[in-house]
């Protein structure tokens, strides 16, 4: 009888097969990146975990240092204050070394005869202000010098043996008399009394010397003390 020809359009179809399996293969692409940024942010995140735990270490041992520090501060605090105190009681005692030391200044300076305090090793401790004016030798040029060693117009070397024997022995006063020169270069004769510098346990820790000039009275070492001492014998 004849054919029958049929036209379908197909090509919405075709273009929405197409544009579907481009979308799928999008669609897969973003998948497997989302996947791929999944695992990042695990392992992103794991190391925040590690971090973190880190964190909490750090700050535990921050936490141990500060109450180390808050410990060390307090034992600070403490010894500043035992220092307070101890400073106040060396201030006090400073104050009361410093009056006995200006009482015994007072006293040396008071003397009319020469005083000289040696140590164990015979070196110059005390050296009055008589002592100054009869050998003409300060204070701060004797303090701490040998006394075998000072060059005064006093054999010394004829103390040698009554120091040695105060020292060694502790045998009490001994008392001399030798000619010696004054600071003047005139001769006169003095009457010297060796005695041991004892501490409070009586040990022996040094000798003390008591010059006095027989021949003027004692503290008139000039032209006008002897002039004073003419007139009253006259």
């Amino acid at each position: 009888m004849g054919v029958s020809v049929s036209f379908v359009d197909v090509t919405i179809g075709k273009r929405l097969r197409a544009d579907l399996e481009q979308a799928t293969h999008e669609l897969e692409t973003a998948y497997e990146e989302l996947q791929s940024t999944n695992e990042e942010l695990e392992t992103t995140n794991e190391e925040l975990q590690s971090t973190v735990e880190e964190l909490e270490t750090t700050n535990e041992e921050l936490q141990s240092t500060n109450e180390e520090l808050e410990t060390m501060n307090e034992e600070l605090q403490s010894a500043n204050e035992e220092l307070q105190t101890t400073n106040g009681e060396i201030r006090v005692r400073s104050e009361e070394l410093n009056e006995v030391n200006g009482f015994l200044e007072s006293i040396l300076t008071s003397l009319r005869a020469a005083v000289v305090v040696v140590d164990a090793d015979l070196r110059v401790l005390v050296w009055n202000h008589r002592a100054e004016d009869m050998w003409g030798l300060r204070e701060d040029e004797a303090r701490g010098k040998h006394i075998l060693g000072l060059d005064v117009g006093l054999p010394i070397e004829r103390l040698k043996q009554p120091m040695r024997a105060a020292l060694t022995n502790g045998d009490g006063h001994a008392t001399l008399k030798l000619e010696a020169i004054n600071r003047r270069g005139r001769p006169i004769e003095c009457q010297i009394t060796t005695t041991p510098l004892r501490t409070r346990s009586k040990a022996v820790r040094g000798v003390i010397l008591l010059i006095e000039d027989g021949q003027q009275p004692a503290g008139d070492g000039d032209q006008t003390g002897a002039k004073r001492a003419a007139k009253r014998g006259r």
